[in-house]
């Protein structure tokens, strides 16, 4: 772990994320080795830094590195780009010129976009990783080079194969080692750091102080899929540092600014309306699951401590159990109302007791056949009833005053508004 630190910290990686920290572990341990490299990920996730990263980590680390982007190079000079020219072999070739595989001998070559390669030039390819020879274009003569080959793709290999616009056989002897590289919506965690380290890097840039962002702003982000991964994390940081008015950034900052942030990573259906309330909206939604959650653990305490309080004695064995908390059964009946009767309870407590073992909760009265049969309630799950209850709650706190009930619920008046209308709470 101490070595991976070492490795982020000298080439700037951020992040804690399992998957990235198994990236780097592979490219560090491949590394020393001579080993061919097919790196794997999205656009914008740093596969160009991993390549360096093998590099500089090389006992090639002294000669040369160059990266090469063949989806940028039109298919018509790509073969002399690689592996050069003598005089004369096309038009406009004026004089012999070496190619990437000689001028970096005995270094390191990224061919990044390798999928969008030639097929032509993948056999010319081949033939390198395969034996180290090469031809220059219009040459005969057969030369010889030393390189070390990092590839890396961001699209599915074998489905070019399987469409023929790639060597199999060329996949098979990149793909020696593969390394793949996590796109942000695969590490969110690790979004926060990243987005503070930029903001810092923009304030240096322009001269002026960092945006701070709060805890819902950073959650909005992390919730953002980022097609564009680190480029758009980064470009968005940028923006922010030059176009927010104020130092201190929310998520209205955020969606005013970059209204595609909406488009969040979450199983919720999109609600209607502006991007600001329907954000708003599922706030209400999360905030109601909590106080649910909250309530249901009350009930818990409540008859655990009843149970306590009662003296109950802990039953050998009974229909109902929890099997990670003790479990008591009544030997005397609680003071009921008269003409109220109880009913047999399953409960699961998260309390631990000082009992001899795990053993079932049985509330139970051997004794009495006052016993009936369960009434089971379905729960409630709809979206919009918890919504339209959780408003309820908020304006009967505050006595039908909507500005202290919409502040209480996270939201804006006119969303608040909107919900009443809605639901005809007026």
């Amino acid at each position: 772990m101490s070595n991976l630190q070492t490795i982020k910290q000298r080439f700037g990686i951020i992040g804690s994320s399992d998957l990235l920290d198994r990236a780097l572990s592979t490219a560090a341990r491949v590394a020393p080795t001579d080993l061919t490299v097919l790196i794997t990920g999205e656009s914008g996730v740093g596969k160009e830094v991993f390549s360096k990263i093998i590099h500089e980590l090389s006992t090639r680390k002294h000669n040369k590195f160059i990266a090469v982007n063949c989806g940028a190079i039109p298919p018509g000079t790509i073969n002399s780009e690689l592996f050069g020219h003598i005089k004369g072999a096309f038009t406009g070739a004026t004089s012999d010129r070496k190619g990437y595989f000689e001028s970096v001998n005995d270094g390191t070559i990224f061919l990044d976009e390798i999928g969008d390669m030639p097929l032509d030039t993948q056999a010319f390819l081949l033939r390198v990783l395969e034996s180290g020879e090469f031809l220059k274009v219009g040459s005969s003569q057969v030369q010889k080079t030393d390189v070390r080959v990092v590839a890396a793709t961001n699209v599915n290999l074998l489905e070019k194969i399987k469409n023929g616009k790639f060597r199999e056989d060329l996949y098979y002897r990149l793909n020696t080692v593969p390394i793949h590289i996590p796109s942000l919506k695969e590490r969110p965690e690790d979004i926060p750091l990243l987005f503070r380290k930029f903001l810092v890097d923009f304030a240096d840039k322009y001269r002026t102080e960092s945006v701070q962002l709060d805890k819902q702003a950073y959650m909005l982000l992390q919730t953002y899929p980022f097609p564009g991964n680190i480029r758009e994390l980064k470009n968005i940081a940028e923006q922010l540092s030059v176009l927010a008015d104020e130092r201190a950034a929310t998520v209205e900052t955020l969606l005013d600014l970059f209204p595609n942030l909406q488009n969040r990573n979450l199983p919720v259906a999109s609600a209607n309306g502006d991007s600001k309330e329907s954000f708003a909206e599922r706030e209400i939604l999360y905030k109601l699951l909590f106080e649910m959650k909250a309530d249901m653990s009350d009930l818990k305490r409540l008859v655990f401590e009843l149970a306590k309080t009662n003296d109950l004695e802990m039953p050998v064995g009974g229909s109902g159990y929890l099997p990670s908390a003790p479990a008591r059964s009544f030997q005397q009946k609680p003071n009921f109302p008269q003409g109220e009767s109880y009913e047999e309870e399953v409960i699961q407590s998260d309390f631990e007791h000082e009992s001899n073992g795990n053993r079932p909760i049985i509330i139970n009265d051997s004794n009495t056949a006052q016993f009936k049969t369960y009434e089971t309630v379905e729960e409630n799950l709809s979206l919009e009833d918890m919504e339209k209850e959780m408003i309820k709650k908020a304006l009967k706190k505050h006595k039908g005053r909507r500005k202290e009930a919409a502040d209480d619920l996270g939201i804006s008046e006119r969303t608040l508004y909107r919900k009443i209308k809605q639901y005809e709470l007026d």
